[in-house]
């Protein structure tokens, strides 16, 4: 048999385990059991507020913007927050021979006019630092975004008002006060986002809030944007104590173990193994706000993921569905925003990618393949506007106003040993372990007739990087691979039923699982036939 042909029989036989029957007589293990009468209350909306993007020039791209019309659609994304509005590559700013600027946004409104047409609004990084205005030649990234303080910070002062009204001028003052101003990214990393120090940051922090506000006072300002949730208590002391404007706070946390900052995938990063990774950041963090002298501001972590590295495998995984869902139930009731980082693997801080599955952040490679972790937002997109009063701990279980019933549940396991990098250890192929059954059970509810649909998202079950690797692993898809891709991986149906639930009996159904898989369960209502 050729490699070729060995390659489409493992596919082929990935696809017939999907089809295989679900058991029925083993004991479960867990139990998931609501009362359709007993509410928690609306549905958690935070996993939905925003989700990055790599930089603005980016946004210019075809691809870039038929990848994100599609995410909004299926996902909900409401904003979008990218680095870069402000380098050189978007051509916002130069000085004239008399050291007078220059503004230009042709490049900025041909991006923002597209993200409102969709109906995602803009969580403004102001950064990078344009050429012209800023104080040394410090660069990040192979896109050389300027990372240094301005030369002028009244200068700074000007673009960022200018910005601000222009963007008043051309979208109306009603919707920009429903955007989000946020000053730099990460000036805690000295030597890599900001080349000043705490207090330099402060001053660019005060320069912009104060431009800002002398368009709107409406409009909303905040930061400090940091890197591992730095500088909060300094941030919010230092605006309380100055009396600088100061409408949230922002930050970024990830699950990383150990290792750095790595996008070539040389150096290696290992997930971390504390189950509470991510999600216990975000709530100390929280607890850091409501200890301040400004408790009740809002808090957003404006980056998140489970590794801080372009090339972690994890991130195309099946453990990372699992793996966000784990953190949005642990972390939603502490944050007002979780913005994933990002919606798309056309990313390039360090240059182009050159194969489709390169460990991006992105929840759709840029072969437009939807990962696992793709499912995962739109499953949360899909519950209900319900929740309902749940005592398992991986699961949500909501209600809709049709009489329809969502049940989004999952198994999280961390099966990283922590003895090898995820470099390593993510691209080789990993059975999941069988953790017996699932049963959900659902009491009260209305007696009636329901389609049943659910549909697995796990272990090559929605699991594009393995049928990537049952094809060899190559370096560039054909187009009859990445339609093979798609076809395995296209979100179809684990089962579809159609059930009578009668007065007063509970509506029960058993799943089989195992580590690190993830069910979304509807029941519709089917009217009754005239």
């Amino acid at each position: 048999m050729t490699s070729r042909c060995k390659s489409l029989a493992a596919v082929v036989a990935a696809a017939l385990c999907l089809a295989a029957p679900l058991p029925s007589r083993a004991a479960p293990t867990r139990t998931v059991a609501v009362d359709y009468a007993q509410v928690k209350g609306p549905t958690s909306q935070v996993f939905r507020q925003c989700v990055g993007a790599g930089r603005a020039n980016e946004g210019l791209r075809a691809d870039w913007q038929r990848q994100l019309a599609y995410a909004q659609q299926k996902c909900g994304f409401q904003y979008i927050r990218m680095h870069g509005i402000f380098t050189d590559d978007m051509g916002v700013y130069r000085e004239d021979a008399a050291g007078h600027p220059v503004y230009n946004w042709q490049y900025v409104d041909r991006l923002y006019d597209f993200l409102l047409s969709i109906h995602v609004r803009p969580f403004v990084e102001l950064g990078f630092m344009p050429g012209a205005l800023a104080s040394g030649r410090q660069t990040i990234f192979w896109w050389r975004g300027n990372v240094t303080p301005p030369k002028d910070y009244d200068k700074w002062h000007d673009l960022v008002a200018a910005a601000v009204r222009h963007w008043t001028e051309r979208y109306g003052r009603d919707e920009v006060k429903n955007w989000y101003f946020e000053v730099w990214n990460e000036p805690n990393l000295k030597g890599g986002f900001w080349t000043g120090d705490q207090q330099d940051y402060f001053k660019l922090y005060a320069a912009s809030a104060a431009a800002i506000k002398s368009v709107s006072p409406q409009y909303r300002v905040g930061g400090p944007a940091t890197a591992g949730n730095g500088w909060i208590a300094d941030f919010i002391r230092y605006c309380a104590d100055n009396h600088v404007p100061v409408d949230f706070v922002s930050t970024h946390t990830y699950g990383v173990g150990q290792g750095f900052l790595d996008a070539e995938g040389n150096r290696g990063t290992v997930v971390s193994r504390d189950p509470h990774a991510v999600s216990g950041d975000m709530r100390r963090t929280r607890a850091e706000v409501s200890a301040s002298p400004l408790p009740h501001l809002p808090l957003f972590y404006t980056e998140w993921s489970a590794s801080y590295t372009p090339s972690d495998p994890i991130h195309d995984n099946y453990v990372e569905a699992s793996y966000i869902l784990d953190k949005v139930k642990n972390a939603a009731s502490a944050v007002d925003g979780m913005s994933y980082w990002t919606f798309t693997d056309i990313f390039e801080e360090a240059g182009p990618r050159f194969t489709p599955f390169h460990g991006g952040f992105g929840l759709i490679n840029y072969e437009d393949i939807l990962k696992p972790a793709f499912f995962a937002y739109r499953f949360l997109n899909e519950l209900g506007s319900t929740e309902l009063a749940n005592r398992d701990a991986a699961s949500f279980v909501t209600r809709d106003p049709r009489g329809g019933v969502q049940a989004l549940l999952w198994d999280f396991t961390i099966t990283q040993p922590g003895t090898e990098n995820d470099q390593a250890f993510y691209k080789a192929d990993h059975p999941a372990k069988a953790k017996g059954e699932v049963a959900l059970r659902l009491a009260h509810l209305p007696a009636g007739r329901y389609a049943v649909r659910c549909t697995r998202v796990g272990y090559r079950s929605n699991d594009p990087y393995a049928t990537y690797m049952d094809l060899g692993s190559p370096g560039q898809l054909t187009r009859p691979q990445v339609a093979l891709i798609k076809r395995r991986n296209g979100g179809a149906p684990y089962l579809t039923r159609t059930v009578a639930v009668a007065p007063g009996s509970p509506f029960q159904m058993r799943l089989p699982l195992r580590e690190n898989d993830v069910f979304f369960v509807t029941l519709t209502r089917q009217e009754k036939s005239k």
